[in-house]
């Protein structure tokens, strides 16, 4: 792709793992993430544990532009996001007067004890990550940015973020649905496929009541690309007498 900028996610959390929560996350990060030019390219799903945890950081912030990470900065002893992080960039965990400030917004002095207290320390010389949910912030180091796991609140610090990002050219998409079993078409995917390198086709087949299909998704940066190659699939597929449908553009 050109002027590619490229991210990874790191989910953080025994109980994802073990399946007793599931990661509600994804999905939003990547579709934000395209929405200002970046791509995520990698996700990784690590346990509570620090050796875990830095070296996926250490892994992908040396292959990626931006790394996320969800889950394991709250005030219990299993999480240790925060200094699995320090010591990935070989830096002291300090208690950060600025987010000791911003607990206190939420929490009574009286009431914040030294459990609510670990939610403060923080990477010496990151940033903070402004959460307005809860006010416990994440932060974020060199190109590493450290979320809540609970949705709502991982949404809300990455609103925060996502428009300081610098970004590439946006990942544009457009399908065409073809009423034919992909194994018939096949063929003339992977010769589409060869001749525009510039663009990538998904092939996705599906059973609607009895009815077998394909959807066919053509991604790529640029409008005219992603259309004429769309264009090629919707033709290659009538050749072999499919019934095509090509998504509609979006309203103006």
């Amino acid at each position: 792709m050109v002027n590619e900028v490229s991210a990874a996610l790191i989910v953080i959390g025994n109980e994802v793992l073990s399946g007793r929560t599931q990661d509600a996350n994804l999905q939003y990060i990547a579709l934000g993430l395209n929405e200002v030019g970046v791509r995520l390219k990698e996700v990784r799903v690590v346990t509570d544990e620090e050796d875990a945890i830095v070296a996926a950081v250490n892994a992908l912030r040396a292959t990626y532009n931006y790394v996320f990470t969800t889950g394991g900065i709250g005030p219990t002893h299993d999480d240790i996001t925060a200094e699995s992080v320090a010591k990935a960039f070989g830096v002291p965990l300090r208690r950060d007067p600025r987010a000791v400030e911003r607990l206190l917004r939420q929490i009574k002095p009286e009431n914040l004890n030294e459990a609510r207290l670990r939610m403060a320390n923080i990477p010496d010389g990151a940033d903070l990550i402004d959460n307005p949910v809860s006010h416990a912030p994440g932060f974020h180091i060199g190109n590493v940015y450290v979320m809540a796991g609970i949705p709502r609140i991982m949404q809300a610090m990455f609103e925060g973020v996502r428009h300081s990002l610098i970004g590439g050219s946006r990942l544009l998409s457009k399908s065409v649905t073809i009423y034919i079993g992909e194994g018939t078409i096949a063929t003339g995917l992977a010769e589409i496929q060869h001749r525009r390198p510039d663009v990538e086709i998904g092939s996705y087949p599906f059973n609607r009541g009895g009815i077998f299909g394909t959807v066919i998704v053509v991604r790529g940066t640029d409008a005219a690309t992603v259309e004429a190659a769309i264009a090629e699939v919707a033709e290659m597929a009538e050749g072999h007498g499919a019934t095509v449908e090509v998504e509609a553009p979006p309203p103006r």
